[in-house]
């Protein structure tokens, strides 16, 4: 039986994740970077299931979820309840310095030095920045969590009139 109602409901409400994903970061002051080009979902129809998945940059995740800090953490956010930790031994050494360095230099900006007024060097900033990260952890966006929490509580009715006209459809065609 053909399901052409059921995953065109099941493709909008994917579209519709992606798309308050994307504008979550974006309110967020998030969104020219990877993570948004990146953010899509893909529907594949199995012989009797529709599989949806969500694609996105790997630290996409850790932007959701946020990231306790080594130290402390952002404690009016949910970072605190985050499964994420710095300082845990789960990813490897000296990757938040070369990511952040990466950005440094992606937005071409330098500090000065307050002793000698000269500009401070790429990688003396992206320690003093790791570092913090590092030290604090970072704040939980839930850019992605929260559209989906929302579709999942809304899906039911959309689905089952889906299915029902699909239904109808090859009833109707049964007959003939």
């Amino acid at each position: 039986m053909k399901l052409d109602n059921l995953e065109q409901a099941i493709r909008g409400l994917a579209n519709d994740i992606v798309d308050q994903a994307k504008k979550n970061l974006v309110d967020e002051r998030k969104s020219n970077g990877q993570l948004y080009a990146t953010l899509r979902s893909e529907i594949e129809q199995k012989t009797n299931e529709f599989v949806v998945k969500f694609y996105m940059q790997d630290y996409g995740i850790f932007v959701d979820k946020g990231v306790k800090g080594k130290t402390s953490t952002y404690p009016k956010t949910r970072a605190s309840l985050s499964q994420f930790q710095y300082g845990s031994g789960n990813f490897p050494k000296g990757g938040l310095t070369e990511g952040v360095l990466e950005w440094i230099k992606r937005k071409r900006f330098q500090w000065k030095d307050k002793k000698t007024g000269k500009f401070m060097s790429y990688d003396a900033m992206s320690l003093l920045i790791a570092r913090s990260i590092y030290n604090k952890g970072i704040e939980a966006t839930e850019f992605f969590s929260k559209p989906f929490d929302r579709v999942l509580k809304e899906v039911p009715i959309e689905l089952i009139e889906a299915f029902t006209l699909d239904i109808e459809f090859a009833l109707i065609n049964s007959k003939k």
